[in-house]
């Protein structure tokens, strides 16, 4: 199989959130970026467990700048054969759906892969996007994944149950918790990854559908307050008069 699997970078999750430029844009301020767990652990391990076991490429691709590079190579030093670094700070999730199109759409991919979603923005949107650019069938929150020849099994969790379906390839596929286990890359994998060819495409002009034109936190939690067990009366006036439903 030929399987492109995209990657995305995200804020660690213990960095702190503020933003700058009027609360228009993300403040990177001392933030320490890491890849998007769901493209990492499940989306790109599955993809080369699938070529390991049958055959083919893993290409990594990645809307980014030059800084970005190491955590490319990161992917490179899990396994990933190539990657693809498209020169442009994605904006919204159009902008990267678009240009990864415009990439993967003469490449003739048996497969892409992807996170079910970044854990910054959790807006899930890519993927369904990605596969409707590319007219392909679109599989999202897969928790299990087979191959027959060119035939996926996919399951995924749903409302009470689980979900089987098929999809002849080509295809995208977003990945959820547990269709694979996370790898950690050794030291000679991470020094070959230094040799792995890395490519730089420039982006194509596309003009963004949405735009977001500010960011604002939510309020500050209040403090607890503690109840004597016995005041009970206390409690039931708090709860009407001071509790809020979020």
């Amino acid at each position: 199989m030929k399987i492109l699997v995209c990657l995305s970078k995200t804020p660690d999750t213990t960095a702190k959130i503020a933003f700058t430029d009027n609360n228009t844009r993300y403040d990177e301020n001392g933030v320490t970026f890491i890849l998007n767990p769901y493209d990492e652990w499940y989306a790109l391990v599955r993809a080369l467990e699938l070529v390991e076991a049958g055959g083919g490429t893993v290409t990594i691709v990645t809307v980014g700048l030059a800084a970005d590079d190491t955590l490319i190579r990161k992917g490179l030093a899990i396994g990933a054969n190539d990657a693809v670094r498209i020169n442009a700070q994605p904006t919204s999730a159009y902008f990267t759906a678009y240009q990864i199109a415009q990439y993967a759409q003469s490449e003739n991919y048996d497969a892409i892969f992807l996170g079910k979603e970044t854990i910054d923005y959790n807006g899930a949107e890519v993927g369904a996007m990605l596969a409707e650019m590319l007219d392909m069938p679109f599989t999202s929150f897969a928790n299990h994944l087979d191959m027959q020849g060119g035939k996926a099994i996919i399951s995924r969790d749903i409302e009470g149950g689980t979900e089987v379906v098929e999809v002849e390839g080509p295809f995208v596929l977003s990945a959820a918790k547990g269709l694979a286990e996370q790898r950690i890359a050794n030291m000679r994998n991470i020094m070959m990854a230094k040799t792995k060819p890395l490519k730089v495409v420039e982006p194509v002009a596309v003009e963004d559908t949405v735009v977001a034109v500010n960011f604002e936190l939510p309020p500050k939690k209040t403090a607890v307050k503690m109840i004597d067990p016995e005041n009970m009366e206390e409690l039931v006036r708090l709860l009407r008069e001071e509790a809020k439903v979020i």
